[in-house]
C-alpha cells in the first residue's frame, strides 16, 4: 500500500482525468487479468482492466449492428450470470 502522501500526490495530479479503483476480487480474476495483460501486450492488471472495459462497450456497439455479435453478447451474459460465484 502506497504512503498516505504518494497517495495525495498521485489523486492531486490525477484528479481530473483518473479516479482509484480499489477493489477486492478472487485470485482467479487477478490471474485472468495478468494473462490478458501478457496476452495483448499490456502494461499490467489496471490496463488489462481498462482493455476489457474497452472490448465490452466495443462489442455492445457492434451488436446494435450485427446479429452474430449480438448472440455472441447474449452467450458471455448468460454464461457470466450463471457462473458469476466464480468471478465475485
Amino acid at each position: 500500500m502506497a504512503s498516505a502522501e504518494l497517495q495525495h500526490r498521485w489523486r492531486t495530479k490525477h484528479r481530473f482525468t483518473k479516479q482509484q479503483l480499489n477493489v477486492m476480487a478472487r485470485r482467479l480474476v487477478h490471474e485472468d487479468l495478468n494473462e490478458t495483460a501478457t496476452a495483448f501486450d499490456l502494461r499490467g492488471k489496471g490496463e488489462a482492466i481498462a482493455f476489457c472495459s474497452y472490448l465490452a462497450k466495443g462489442l455492445t456497439q457492434y451488436a446494435e449492428r450485427d446479429p452474430k455479435a449480438r448472440q455472441l453478447l447474449e452467450i458471455f451474459s448468460e454464461a457470466y450470470r450463471r457462473d458469476r460465484d466464480l468471478y465475485t
